[in-house]
């Protein structure tokens, strides 16, 4: 049987090593294409949810993480770098969703019509890779190098497979996100050069919390570190006013790689700022803390408003994903376990809807040629599988109770009340506008008059209901939203333990008091811990 930090192994380089089979794989023909992708999906995918299905019973953590392993890369000596995975309650989601989407995009990419069948899937592998190992590093490091492997792709797909756009879209996505890696990169170096550049601290998340721990910097410093990383992860995330390359990127990508990045690689500087950023350097977080909630009400209601003005679905959906991370910001702003748990589950579940609208929203394109609105009407009795399969989607990004937004929303209100009072109502009014562009979106398009133009434009043509390489992704992705939105404690209790653990969060004096006096981790008998004697 394989060690459960071998799992986490296997996750990143089962992926890693079909892509170089694909790569080089010109001649197996679409079918050994399609097998080949699939086992680099599905093993990754079913990896996170056996890990997840006994996460919570995980005792023995390491300053909260399970599953820890490493692998001494020779590095650490010298640099401090260690190839260092594990997972706890903030990360195991994450790792679940970057399984759950992966698997999703596989599918419908495998289908999909893509030339050169075999390079789009080696790619979109690449971005697999990188995205169990971004939530499964506990090494900061290699948590910013698994988000670099995983970021490429993303431009070599768009500037091979994207719409019309695609040059100035990719370009444009390259200056943004290539200025928010830079300055996440020099505030995650900025960390560590507070260590003295201790190499047995190291880059480890779990070294650099006991030494933060027991040492501290003056708040000037926090806040700039903050800042660093603040504006560096928010570019990432697309935050107001650093957004204008997601909608255009997203709609010029294609859907596995727009279903990726929206729905799990955004979600790496969200991540960053809940795991290391905030915990690390809370002072530095109070500091900013106003502005995080002003820029976020940004997201929500300017780019709300952007939003409803939108006729291209495609256009739609990218703005409304960055219309989100306002509720995820507002999550992180409140500082408190209730709203940092409501930002984690966030983070979840709208990772899983906007990957599904992505599908729902090409599989529309399929039938009609077109992603204008307003071109399209009354495709609801040709297609009505699909027609129910947006509605339900649209229901869950709204934050309709029964799927899994709901409870991230609601759970941010409720901190953000006992936080920041003043911001609940235009939060809230975010939701109305979430309703008119959801609901006006399905009328139009299912449930509308049918346009004479498009139906000039289908002549005889039979329009037909959604396919099986398309319902199959769907309904992962479905499910999933109805699953936790019924069951919300299936991710939430990982979520509720690992943050009330961090004195940060819970703002008890004597838990930070209890922390600052415990005994620093002596790393060498953490190691001698772990199975096989591995390295940290």
């Amino acid at each position: 049987m394989f060690s459960d930090f071998t799992l986490l192994l296997l996750s990143i380089f089962i992926p890693l090593s079909a892509a170089v089979v694909l790569f080089f794989g010109k001649s197996l023909g679409n079918s050994g294409v399609r097998l080949i992708s699939a086992i680099g999906f599905m093993l990754p995918a079913g990896i996170a949810v056996y890990l997840w299905m006994k996460f919570n019973a995980q005792e023995n953590l390491i300053d909260g993480f399970a599953y820890v392993g490493g692998c001494d890369l020779g590095l650490r000596e010298s640099v401090g770098i260690t190839l260092l995975l594990g997972l706890n309650g903030i990360s195991m989601p994450l790792f679940l969703l970057a399984g759950i989407v992966g698997l999703a995009a596989g599918i419908h990419a495998m289908y999909s019509q893509a030339e050169r069948l075999h390079l789009y899937m080696g790619l979109l592998l690449v971005m697999q890779a990188g995205l169990m190992g971004v939530f499964c590093s506990i090494d900061i490091f290699f948590f910013y190098f698994f988000h670099e492997l995983a970021l490429i792709p993303t431009f070599i797909m768009i500037g091979l497979w994207g719409g019309e756009g695609r040059r100035a879209a990719a370009m444009e996505m390259t200056v943004y996100l290539t200025l928010g890696a830079m300055l996440s990169l020099l505030g995650l170096i900025a960390l560590y050069g507070q260590t003295g550049w201790d190499t047995a601290t190291g880059f480890s998340l779990i070294g650099l919390r006991d030494y933060f721990a027991h040492h501290t910097i003056s708040e000037a410093v926090e806040s700039n570190i903050f800042a660093l990383l603040l504006f560096g992860f928010g570019i990432l995330v697309s935050l107001f006013p650093f957004h204008s390359w997601a909608p255009r990127g997203y709609a010029n990508a294609p859907t596995a790689n727009a279903m990726l990045h929206a729905g799990v690689l955004k979600k790496f500087g969200l991540y960053g700022l809940v795991q290391i950023a905030a915990p690390l350097i809370p002072h530095g977080a109070l500091a900013w803390n106003d502005w995080i909630v002003w820029l976020a009400l940004g997201n929500i209601l300017i780019i709300g408003f952007v939003t409803i003005a939108q006729s291209d679905l495609k256009l739609m959906i990218g703005y409304s994903s960055v219309m989100h991370m306002g509720y995820i910001f507002l999550g992180i702003a409140t500082m408190s376990v209730v709203g940092i748990g409501g930002a984690v589950m966030l983070m979840f579940a709208h990772g899983i809807s906007v990957a599904l609208m992505f599908v729902l929203a090409t599989a529309v394109f399929n039938r009609t040629g077109t992603y204008d609105m307003k071109a399209i009407g009354g495709l609801g009795p040709k297609a009505p599988v699909l027609a129910g399969f947006f509605v339900a989607a649209s229901m869950a990004s709204i934050g309709l109770p029964g799927f899994a937004n709901f409870w991230g929303e609601f759970t941010i209100f409720i901190a953000l009340w006992e936080n920041h009072p003043w911001a609940v109502a235009p939060a809230v009014f975010g939701v109305v506008i979430s309703a008119i562009y959801g609901l006006r979106a399905a009328s139009n398009i299912f449930f509308g008059s049918q346009t004479k133009a498009f139906t000039d434009s289908l002549g005889h043509r039979e329009i037909g209901d959604i396919t099986l390489a398309e319902r199959a992704p769907a309904t992962i992705l479905l499910v999933t939203l109805a699953f936790i939105g019924l069951w919300p404690m299936g991710i939430s209790q990982s979520i509720q333990k690992a943050v009330e653990a961090d004195p940060v969060y819970t703002h008890a004096p004597a838990k930070l008091a209890e922390r600052d006096n415990a005994p620093a981790i002596n790393i060498a008998d953490t190691e001698a811990s772990l199975p096989g004697g591995q390295s940290l």
